[in-house]
């Protein structure tokens, strides 16, 4: 009598538990050298960075940003000159608003922090014209008559 040949499923089956005994031991080596044993406390410390990601990395040793620098652009200076405009925009409920200057004719920033007493629109105003990082900014704001 003959041997009983292979059939195609149980060549199937063979080859999935050769596969698997092959992936089990793969999976058991990278436990190995994936294992905490023999490691020091520093190498197990897991850190978060400045934007909630973990990293191995302390903070000591991450470089750090240095403080921005602001470029002011325009020929505007800090100048205690007062100058005189009309209020073109301002909205209250926002707390901002523009005054055109008379000299130049530029529209100048203006917060209501800045301004002594309450203006509106199309109000005469005198003012000092100070830098921001933004550009130039009113104040000292007075409403004249």
């Amino acid at each position: 009598m003959g041997r009983a040949k292979e059939t195609f499923g149980k060549k199937e089956t063979t080859k999935k538990k050769i596969q698997k005994k092959q992936e089990k031991e793969l999976r058991k080596e990278q436990r190995k050298e994936n294992s905490s044993k023999g490691k020091t406390v520093e190498e197990l410390f897991v850190y978060v960075d400045e934007n909630g990601n973990l990293t191995s990395v302390p903070p000591e040793l991450r470089k750090t940003k240095a403080p921005r620098e602001f470029t002011v652009k325009g020929p505007v200076n800090d100048d205690p000159v007062i100058h005189s405009g009309v209020v073109s925009f301002f909205n209250a409920a926002k707390g901002y608003g523009f005054i055109k200057d008379d000299q130049t004719q530029e529209s100048i920033f203006l917060h209501i922090l800045q301004v002594k007493g309450t203006v509106e629109m199309e109000d005469r105003v005198e003012f000092q014209i100070e830098n921001t990082a933004k550009g130039p900014s009113a104040v000292r704001v007075k409403k004249i008559q």
